[in-house]
């Protein structure tokens, strides 16, 4: 074991916070793309440059889990982590990369991301809650402050 439990859980539980923040981030650049408030280039930059650290935050929370032992946690990351890596070697030759402005508006391509997105996200809700009670529960289970038995004086009478 690299980390305590208690360590672990908190590092899983901030790292899937920050992803649930950059999923939010993607919700709201696809929608001001649906909205056309920016314009198909400008979201397909800002959320291609987020598609490499996405899969690296959640291949760390699974690596992390197989090193520990918490197989059953791993088991439940690792489909997350699959689709992530697949997005990112399904994306075809002369493409920007997973979101692709020329193709982002045809076949609902655009309907389908946003739905990919809120799917993960609620993925990340329910982790972020579990991660937290798990954290709880392993520092319930530690002792942090060894009670060391303090003299007694008044026994000698």
């Amino acid at each position: 074991m690299i980390l305590s439990e208690t360590i672990l859980f908190i590092f899983s539980m901030l790292i899937t916070g920050l992803l649930l923040f950059l999923l939010v981030y993607f919700i709201i650049t696809l929608s001001d793309l649906e909205c056309d408030y920016i314009n198909a280039q400008q979201c397909c930059y800002r959320l291609n440059m987020w598609s490499v650290p996405k899969l690296c935050g959640q291949g760390l929370v699974t690596a992390f889990f197989l090193l520990h032992g918490h197989f059953w946690f791993f088991l439940v990351n690792l489909p997350v982590t699959g689709w992530f890596a697949y997005e990112l070697i399904r994306v075809p030759k002369g493409n920007l990369g997973v979101y692709d402005p020329t193709e982002i508006h045809n076949r609902g391509q655009l309907k389908i991301h946003m739905r990919d997105v809120l799917i993960i996200m609620g993925y990340y809700l329910i982790a972020f809650f579990v991660y937290l009670y798990c954290m709880i529960v392993a520092m319930l289970k530690s002792d942090p402050l060894p009670v060391t038995p303090m003299p007694n004086d008044f026994d000698e009478f």
